[in-house]
């Protein structure tokens, strides 16, 4: 019989502090809302040195476990589809900016994402949803000029047709989505004067969620997406093009 070699590999302190911390939130004795123990109470419990403790707390941070707030203790976070995505936004704009590739895919995974939700939009929506995307149509066509105000208020619409859903992983979704593809939002929605193709667009997918017309609405979300999905692009690209 042949023993294969498995060596015992040394765990810094700091790992060994997350670990612990981590199992007092997941086995709940450590509840979203309650304070983290003092660095000083930690430092005896667990007979570690200070940079070990705020290592491993930073660690907790970055996995959205828990808040660190200057001068106060940290506490523990209830996790949110939210807060779970936003842990991969610097690896998605990493991956993104590494590969034009990559950038496509996500277009093509946004469509097929909006092409969901504005079915799932049209099935649910109440009047005061009609209402919500029509006073952020509102808002956009008064950001005219605006580019940031624009694209804030565009994404604002897409992400309200998410919220109907009523289900926060469809909207976190959305938001992330949304959120990764604004670094390639090129000025081209500006200076080409397609703004109010968006905003002709917009009213027009309001109006399909307002005849409760799910197929037809799916079309003019296809449409929209499909047509301004080439204003997403890398700068160089962007540059280019405008050259």
């Amino acid at each position: 019989m042949v023993i294969q070699s498995e060596p015992i590999v040394r765990r810094k302190l700091s790992d060994e502090v997350f670990a612990r911390l981590k199992g007092l939130i997941e086995s709940g004795e450590l509840q979203p809302g309650d304070e983290m123990p003092s660095e000083r109470m930690l430092m005896e419990r667990f007979q570690v040195g200070r940079p070990a403790i705020r290592e491993a707390m930073q660690a907790l941070a970055n996995m959205g476990l828990i808040e660190i707030s200057h001068g106060e203790r940290a506490k523990v976070l209830q996790p949110t589809a939210k807060s779970l995505l936003r842990q991969v936004d610097l690896a998605a704009k990493i991956m993104l900016s590494a590969s034009s590739d990559s950038l496509e895919h996500l277009k093509g995974a946004r469509i097929f994402f909006e092409r969901g939700m504005i079915r799932e939009a049209t099935s649910r929506a109440s009047a005061a949803d009609i209402a919500a995307l029509e006073e952020t149509l509102k808002r956009q066509r008064a950001a005219l000029g605006d580019s940031d105000a624009f694209i804030a208020a565009d994404m604002a619409f897409h992400t309200r047709i998410a919220q109907i859903s009523g289900n926060p992983i469809f909207t976190a979704v959305s938001e992330a989505m949304l959120g990764w593809l604004k670094e390639y939002h090129t000025e081209m929605l500006i200076w080409t004067g397609r703004e109010n193709v968006t905003l002709s667009e917009h009213e027009e997918i309001i109006d399909c969620i307002r005849r409760g017309n799910p197929d037809e609405a799916e079309q003019a979300m296809i449409k929209h997406l499909e047509r301004s999905r080439a204003l997403y692009a890398p700068k160089a690209k962007a540059e280019s093009a405008n050259g």
